[in-house]
């Protein structure tokens, strides 16, 4: 009978452990660190320096120079050393290198931070049974995700030394998609309740959940221009280039084609969405200002966020700001998640 109980008191989600939820916070951190490093790895154009693509032995770096030049020979076949670095030095090889490694790694290690301690947890009942499939599903997407990146990897090695625009959008998509899940499971963990959809679904958590999903489409828009590189296109603001509208906005057949593939239109989507996303994150901000300081702590990094990517754009992205534009566009996805949240559970 005593056992009973005790096993009963172990799946009452009130008792979560306190070191769950910090393997879960960390494991938050972790992704973000992750999101933050892909987005250095395009940045710089590490990201086709390692041409295949070995789970388990690719954990190690070359050791020894004859390992290094297999490794650059390999790198010598590739379109992208043929068409872009023809006569790159293995210094400069090295670099790019590391960081691309450094991202598959830190994926790996996410994966043993995850898994590891999930297992312990569940065989010393320290993890409500309501939480398992969440956290299994979060687990699996983890996977998918390597996977993902490497079909993404794949495709800047054919003809074309860039990766597909489509490929990196589905793989920034699920990075964040995940983060986001994870980071929803841990706040409910933390706060001994799992809460879904459908609670308090009034209207100012349908008002937050219309901020969380404009930033989350901005950051998506934000993988196109990425993917294009349409960021280093009209650097001017408020005008673009001297209009509100360009005349090649709708240049290609079919129409929906210019949304995807030209980098104007990207760069107007992506542009105006940023302005759409703050004007109604700040409306939303007013309205409920005196809730909580989560609302002024989002009002600030929404503004911040904004100004930050307007900088970014006039000093034609340089890698330390676009890595910080990225950041923050996570940070202001955190903080919109951590509203809506207070709000359903009504703290």
């Amino acid at each position: 009978m005593s056992e009973s109980l005790s096993f009963s008191r172990s799946l009452n989600p009130a008792r979560t452990s306190p070191a769950v939820v910090t393997w879960l916070v960390i494991c938050c951190l972790l992704v973000v660190v992750m999101i933050s490093v892909g987005g250095a790895t395009r940045l710089t154009q590490s990201g086709l320096s390692m041409v295949d693509w070995k789970p388990i032995t690719g954990i190690m770096p070359p050791m020894s120079a004859s390992e290094w030049n297999v490794e650059f020979d390999k790198y010598k076949q590739s379109p992208e050393y043929k068409l872009v670095n023809k006569g790159m030095s293995l210094a400069a090889f090295k670099s790019i290198f590391y960081m691309e490694w450094g991202h598959r790694v830190l994926g790996r290690l996410i994966g043993l931070v995850f898994f590891l301690p999930f297992m312990f947890f569940l065989i010393t009942r320290r993890i409500n049974a309501r939480w398992v499939l969440p956290l299994s599903s979060i687990f699996v997407l983890g996977g998918l995700q390597g996977l993902l990146g490497w079909y993404m990897v794949q495709s800047g090695l054919v003809d074309n030394p860039a990766v597909s625009q489509y490929r990196l959008v589905a793989h920034l998509s699920l990075a964040v998609f995940l983060y986001s899940c994870l980071l929803w499971v841990t706040l409910s963990m933390a706060r001994g309740r799992t809460v879904f959809v459908r609670d308090h679904a009034g209207a100012r958590t349908l008002f937050a959940w219309c901020v969380v999903l404009l930033v989350a489409l901005m950051i998506v828009t934000g993988g196109f221009m990425a993917g294009t590189k349409a960021g280093h296109v009209h650097n001017t603001f408020p005008q673009i280039d001297g209009a509100w509208l360009p005349d090649n906005v709708m240049a290609m057949q079919p129409w929906w084609a210019n949304l995807f593939e030209n980098v104007t239109t990207i760069h107007v989507v992506h542009r105006y969405l940023a302005a759409f996303t703050l004007a109604f994150t700040v409306l939303f901000c007013l309205t409920n200002l005196t809730r909580s300081f989560t609302i002024v702590l989002l009002l600030l990094v929404v503004m911040g966020q904004f100004a930050l990517g307007v900088f970014t754009l006039m000093s034609k992205v340089p890698v330390h700001l676009g890595v910080l534009h990225q950041a923050g566009a996570i940070l202001l996805l955190t903080v919109s998640i951590l509203a809506l949240h207070r709000m359903k559970t009504g703290a």
